[in-house]
């Protein structure tokens, strides 16, 4: 025997192929990924439902006051349409005390006692219509304003401003924040120019 063969003998040979099965062992586990923290899954699917449930809540809430805001509309603007018929009714009778002679009034009783109860008739019907949301407006004096006012003719007034109305030729009125029926009006014309609204007055 050589003295190289006594430099690598029988058991030099298991211990490298034992250090070659560990290497490659090694080498398997570096390549196979690792398997995640369950924690950390639980903590993702938490965030996730987390937020679901904030989504939902927001919907929901949305919802909710979509629906009170209809309910609000439906409660105050359920009587529109009847209260417009109302108010031709009111004008019929505004109608009837404006023809009354006013020597009539004066001199006949029965026509005076007549005029009252159609007078208290027509105020018991703008209260009772007032009851539920109907309001008359009051534009004399106020700026021209299309939203509220219907312009039928000018009226040459240099004493008061430009597009001012100075006459009611029929009343209008509107229901909660809505209008119910515009109020027609004659407007100034010739004067000075109104003027101009501050925005930050305007908005208060």
């Amino acid at each position: 025997m050589t003295d190289e063969s006594k430099k690598h003998g029988p058991d030099d040979v298991v211990d490298i192929s034992l250090a070659a099965e560990a290497a490659a062992d090694a080498a398997v586990e570096a390549d196979t990924p690792s398997e995640p923290d369950p924690f950390d899954v639980l903590r993702a699917e938490n965030a996730d439902l987390r937020d679901k449930y904030l989504r939902l809540a927001a919907e929901m809430d949305n919802l909710r006051r979509r629906t009170e805001r209809d309910v609000k509309d439906a409660k105050s603007y359920s009587v529109a349409g009847f209260a417009r018929d109302m108010l031709a009714v009111s004008d019929n009778l505004r109608r009837a005390l404006d023809a009354i002679p006013a020597d009539a009034l004066a001199n006949d009783d029965s026509v005076k006692t007549l005029a009252e109860g159609v007078e208290m008739t027509e105020r018991s019907m703008l209260a009772a219509l007032e009851r539920h949301g109907v309001r008359k407006l009051e534009p004399i004096g106020e700026k021209f304003d299309p939203n509220f006012h219907q312009a039928m003719f000018e009226v040459p007034n240099a004493e008061v401003p430009n597009n001012t109305v100075v006459q009611v030729v029929q009343d209008g009125y509107v229901i909660g924040e809505r209008v119910l029926r515009p109020a027609m009006v004659g407007v100034a014309k010739g004067g000075p120019k109104a003027p101009a609204v501050d925005a930050g007055t305007a908005q208060a």
